[in-house]
Parts: C-alpha cells; sequence; structure tokens
C-alpha cells in the first residue's frame, strides 16, 4: 500500500509541474529532443512559450484574425490540432477554438501560476505548451482553447466567406 501511495505521488507531481510520461505523449523520434535541440529548432518567442510556458501578448498573433479554411499544427512537431472549422472569434486576443480534431492530441494539466486556476494543454506528441481551456466557449462543447499563435503552424490556403 505504501509503494503505491508513493507511485501515485510521484505520478501526481509530474502532472503538476506540467510534465508528461513516455505512456501519455505519443511517441516520435521528431519530438525526443533536449533543449539545446529544443532552442535550435524554434524561435526565441516559440521557445518561451512552447517550453516555458510563456504566452505572446494578445492582439498580436499571426493567427489570431486569420480565417482561412485548413488545419492548425503544433508548431514544434507538425502534430495535427486543430481545423478552422472550430475557429471563432472570443475577443480573447488569442486564437480560439471550440473542439480539438482528436481528443487525443491535447494533453490537459491543472495549471495553478499566477495565483488563479486553469487547465493547460498541451501537444500529446512533443509536450510543447499550447495555452488553455476554458469551459466559457460556444456550443456544442461549451469550450475554449485559447492557443498561442507562435505554437500553431497553419496549413490551407481557402479563404473562408466574409474574409476581406
Amino acid at each position: 500500500m505504501k509503494y503505491i501511495l508513493i507511485l501515485f505521488l510521484i505520478l501526481y507531481t509530474c502532472l503538476i509541474s506540467g510534465q508528461t510520461t513516455d505512456s501519455t505523449m505519443q511517441k516520435n523520434k521528431n519530438t525526443i529532443k533536449n533543449e539545446e535541440e529544443w532552442k535550435s529548432s524554434l524561435t526565441p518567442e516559440q521557445y518561451e512559450v512552447m517550453r516555458n510556458c510563456g504566452t505572446e501578448p494578445p492582439y498580436t498573433g499571426r493567427y489570431y484574425k486569420h480565417n482561412e479554411k485548413g488545419t492548425y499544427h503544433c508548431a514544434a512537431c507538425g502534430a495535427v490540432l486543430f481545423s478552422s472549422d472550430t475557429k471563432y472569434d472570443s475577443g480573447s486576443g488569442w486564437p480560439s477554438f471550440y473542439k480539438a480534431i482528436d481528443q487525443k492530441a491535447i494533453i490537459k494539466l491543472p495549471d495553478d501560476r499566477y495565483g488563479m486556476h486553469r487547465i493547460e494543454i498541451k501537444c500529446a506528441a512533443c509536450g510543447s505548451h499550447l495555452g488553455h481551456v476554458f469551459p466559457d466557449g460556444p456550443q456544442p462543447t461549451g469550450l475554449r482553447y485559447c492557443v498561442n499563435s507562435v505554437s500553431l503552424r497553419f496549413t490551407g490556403g481557402q479563404k473562408q466567406a466574409g474574409d476581406d
């Protein structure tokens, strides 16, 4: 019983600190990197946000007012994350989506930094910080995935109705 409690505490500590286990992350040799490799493969801003859980200033990100049809991928590893079909303007200043393409592509972790309780979202393939998810989004999910633009890479190219 004592060993089960110790194992539970170790797993809980990993979750709280924002780390993931190999069983949680999808296996991909391109995403297993040390910090020096991440620094060399990401821009300084991407590294700060995606590896240090930073955030970009609101209303400044490349994809905040982006309205093309396509798919949003993790900027660090290329994993498919969100569709433009679920993107909406939440007024928050960051790209917002009400649903991930595949719920297994996103890891959700408690984040109690800065004196508030939030749910952090990370890429399941590489463990990179994407942003947070909040329960104040539109239906059908009621969720708002609030994502840093620097954490995303877009593929597509067809303009949606109403674009300038």
